[in-house]
């Protein structure tokens, strides 16, 4: 990342206090896990970033210099414009730390669902992780788990041994000890169909598929514990040995068996298959450009135009990724006691947000124009984000977009590519039509009549190549369905809304003098045929325009003038008056 990116980062995030969470993350560049010290700094949007250091005191405290992402991120929140992939490499390369495997202890999270059976105590199948996922937090009250259709479910299981202790009753002495133990077999469950096994083992990963709608995956652990069972029965003598002595023969024989239980264990998650659909409509304008309309079935990040991204429509969402703190410590339980330790075993998930900056054409200026955004309007989430959690997200009522309409002059229709909110989900394009030509408009306006007070303007609306006229039918509400039957543009002019009649002609009449725009607005090129682009005509119109507006001109000028010429003419009679007369010889 460069430093201007950075830079950027700081001005937009600004963090807050917020409450101590129960554990910090590890410091970046202390794990093995694949991440480089600025990828690993930018998990932790649960950490609490008024705990900042100083570059100074973190050279002080650990001998070494940080990152400059190291440095922003420890005392903020980094956001992303798409899902990374740190997220699932931090999950994949921290799963298999978590400590479990030991006969005499039980490691589990405090949420895990415990199992306890005659000798098998502690019992638990936890998920740990599903990825690729993201948590989408749309509203204060919705919160959603999207997962992509083919993805991995990791989790751990863990359990103790109690194995008796030994008891004596008269001449039976019973003793047990471990014979073996060990998790048989993990399943994935969906519905009742096992989609996934694997043999035995404390960190299982199971691959699922999904097709979609919400789901719920179960997973499933068999435990079995044997115990050897040895009892040893002690007989004394058949002869009976004189007063205050002991028998001088005993006679004892072992019986040993062996003794099992099995135990299932499991746990569930609940997700939604973010199965990405668009339906892509395509035009041409006479410049060449294209008319690029995209609708869409579940939430998306955007639209690609190029290979590289370097031209796209940025959607609402934007991200960032953050541990889930169920996992922050661990419980250690044996036989004599219960401890909690910390984990060494952290999942991060990704989470998406609705952004203060919304849609938005990138590179700006030059990129792709937005048209126009479909969509429905909802509550903003910044009151129910989780704590400690600083990012730009939408403080007002916003829209989740389910269609896009651009403009671009940007890439080929092999070349577009719909993201999706899941990593590595895009969209498969299914184009709804064939490749629409969009056609020039003319619209004409000029003064058809006029009097001293008011004047009628005419609008002509005519296709430009053609000379056909445009018949416009009364606008109806657009805002929630693209779909419109008949022609539902306008003519903008003077602040009003026109409708052309059949001759593509429409008047209006206007009281002030000035000049006036008429601009004509199409209908969506998705549903008219032949579409038109945008046009403009001006006029101007002024009483002076007549020649009863000059006579007026000419009448209202002497009503004012007047007086003042009269006032002038008797103040220059009287001076002649008052002026002192010679004297003749």
């Amino acid at each position: 990342m460069s430093s201007l990116a950075v830079t950027l980062l700081a001005l937009l995030l600004v963090s807050s206090v917020a409450p101590q969470s129960s554990a910090q993350p590890p410091r970046p560049g202390t794990d093995g896990n694949g991440l480089n010290e600025s990828e690993a700094a930018t998990l932790w949007s649960h950490d609490n970033d008024s705990r900042y250091i100083s570059n100074a005191a973190y050279r002080k405290a650990y001998g070494e210099n940080r990152t400059a992402v190291h440095q922003l991120a420890n005392g903020t929140d980094l956001t992303f414009t798409q899902p990374p992939t740190t997220a699932a490499r931090w999950t994949r390369a921290d799963h298999p730390e978590f400590p479990a495997g030991k006969a005499n202890a039980s490691v589990y999270p405090p949420h895990a669902n415990l199992t306890n059976g005659t000798i098998i105590r502690d019992a638990h199948a936890t998920v740990f992780a599903v990825t690729p996922t993201t948590t989408v937090h749309s509203t204060p009250n919705e919160t959603v788990v999207y997962a992509a259709p083919h993805g991995t479910v990791r989790g751990v299981v863990d359990y103790r041994v109690a194995v008796p202790a030994q008891t004596t009753v008269g001449n039976r002495t019973t003793r047990y000890s471990l014979a073996s133990h060990r998790i048989e077999e993990v399943r994935l469950v969906r519905d009742g169909e096992v989609i996934a096994r694997s043999d035995g083992t404390h960190h299982p990963t199971l691959p699922y598929e999904l097709d979609a709608g919400t789901e719920t995956l179960r997973l499933e652990a068999d435990i079995r514990v044997s115990l050897s069972e040895s009892v040893r029965i002690t007989n004394a003598s058949a002869a009976t040995p004189p007063n205050g002595t002991t028998p001088d023969r005993t006679d004892s024989r072992t019986q040993t068996t062996r003794t099992s239980e099995t135990v299932t264990v499991s746990d569930t998650v609940t997700i939604r298959t973010y199965n990405l659909r668009t339906e892509v409509s395509t035009a041409r304008y006479p410049n060449g450009d294209r008319g690029i309309a995209v609708f869409r079935n579940v939430p998306w990040q955007g639209i690609q135009l190029t290979v590289n991204g370097s031209h796209r429509i940025r959607g609402v969402w934007r991200f960032y990724t953050a541990r889930d703190t169920r996992w922050d410590s661990l419980v250690r339980s044996t036989a004599a006691n219960e401890t909690t330790i910390q984990s060494p075993a952290l999942p991060v998930a990704v989470h998406a947000y609705p952004s203060k900056l919304g849609p938005r054409a990138e590179p700006t200026g030059n990129g792709p124009e937005l048209l126009r955004v479909w969509g429905v309007d909802r509550a903003t989430p910044s009151t129910a984000l989780p704590p400690n959690v600083t990012v730009d997200v939408v403080e007002q009522e916003y829209t989740t977009s389910y269609g896009l309409a651009i403009r671009t002059s940007a890439g080929t229709p092999q070349t577009l590519r719909v993201n999706g909110i899941v990593r590595g989900v895009n969209a498969t394009l299914e184009r709804a039509g064939p490749l629409r030509p969009i056609q020039e408009s003319r619209v004409e306006v000029s003064v058809l009549s006029q009097t001293d007070e008011q004047a009628r303007l005419l609008v002509r609306l005519t296709a430009a190549d053609t000379g056909e006229p445009i018949a416009l039918s009364p606008a109806e509400d657009t805002r929630y369905d693209p779909i419109v039957a008949g022609r539902d543009g306008y003519v903008e002019l003077a602040g009003e809304r026109l409708q052309t009649n059949s001759s593509g002609m429409a008047t209006l009449t206007v009281t002030e003098p000035g000049v006036y725009t008429a601009q004509y607005v199409p209908g969506s090129w998705l549903t008219h045929d032949p579409a038109y682009t945008t046009a403009a005509d001006t006029t101007r119109w002024h009483p002076l325009g007549t020649v009863a507006g000059w006579l007026d001109l000419l009448t209202t000028s002497l009503t004012w003038f007047l007086p003042f010429a009269l006032a002038i003419y008797a103040g220059r009679r009287l001076g002649t008056i008052f002026e002192p007369r010679g004297r003749y010889p």
